[in-house]
């Protein structure tokens, strides 16, 4: 190997990593579905140019009929005017209008090969870009997709290594912790209140409140006096029974003080 093919491989192998490792792949497919766009136009107008050439091609062939019909008609009209010499010269002028129809028609069989190919390049192109473009799309979504899962994987992974997992945990705990504490006390709470007291509070207020009710109602004379009802009658036994308990106390003392003297 000469010094400077050795030369130009060092120089290659310098600059060709460093370039490949500023390529970004996504950017080089969107540059490439651009190129891919931009030679459409450039293939219709050769494709374009090719069928100009078939157009005038044929013009011509059309001509070189036309030129030779006019020459067959004026051989035939010498002929039948007695002048040979004029139709000879009329048939000099048909041969070589045969031959250039010929070649004509052979170049415009060319012509219409080459247009026929040339639309089956197209064709044949536009199915080769539309799978490139899409192939380049399915991969540029498959770009995508990584980024995103990177970025998934990258919060993951800030979560374990910066503590942030531990933190939530923690915190999640010292509020379960908390949680349980206050419904301690709750409970602790209302083991401390008696609730037969409570019980007996709350019926005591509903007796009162029957009674006053039943007052406005004798003022509105919705009542006899004598009527009484039914929620006074435990009442009324009770305080009848304080009255003789009462009684009997009173004259025990007097009894004992009887004794006494």
């Amino acid at each position: 190997m000469s010094l400077w093919a050795r030369f130009k491989r060092w120089i290659r192998s310098i600059f060709g990593g460093a370039i490949a490792a500023l390529e970004d792949p996504r950017l080089i497919l969107e540059q490439n579905i651009r190129e891919l766009n931009d030679q459409i136009p450039k293939m219709n107008e050769n494709i374009a140019t090719v069928k100009a050439n078939v157009l005038l091609l044929q013009k011509e062939v059309r001509r070189n009929e036309q030129e030779i019909e006019r020459l067959v008609a004026r051989i035939k009209a010498a002929i039948q005017a007695g002048r040979d010499d004029i139709a000879q010269q009329y048939a000099i002028q048909l041969q070589k209008a045969r031959e250039t129809l010929a070649r004509t028609r052979e170049q415009l069989q060319y012509a219409e090969a080459a247009y026929e190919k040339a639309l089956q390049v197209k064709q044949a192109f536009l199915r080769e870009k539309e799978r490139k473009i899409q192939e380049a799309k399915e991969a540029l979504r498959a770009h995508e997709r990584a980024k995103w899962q990177a970025r998934v994987a990258d919060a993951l992974e800030q979560f374990e290594v910066g503590g942030l997992d531990q933190t939530h945990e923690e915190m999640v705990q010292r509020l379960r912790e908390e949680t349980a504490r206050s419904e301690a006390r709750l409970e602790l709470a209302l083991d401390s209140v008696d609730a037969d007291a409570l019980k007996i509070e709350a019926d005591a207020e509903a007796l009162r409140a029957a009674e006053l009710v039943r007052q406005f109602k004798l003022e509105m004379g919705l009542l006899e006096p004598e009527q009484k009802p039914a929620l006074e009658a435990p009442a009324q036994a009770s305080e009848q029974k304080a009255t003789e308990q009462a009684r009997e106390t009173e004259e025990t003392k007097t009894i004992g003080r009887q004794r006494t003297r």
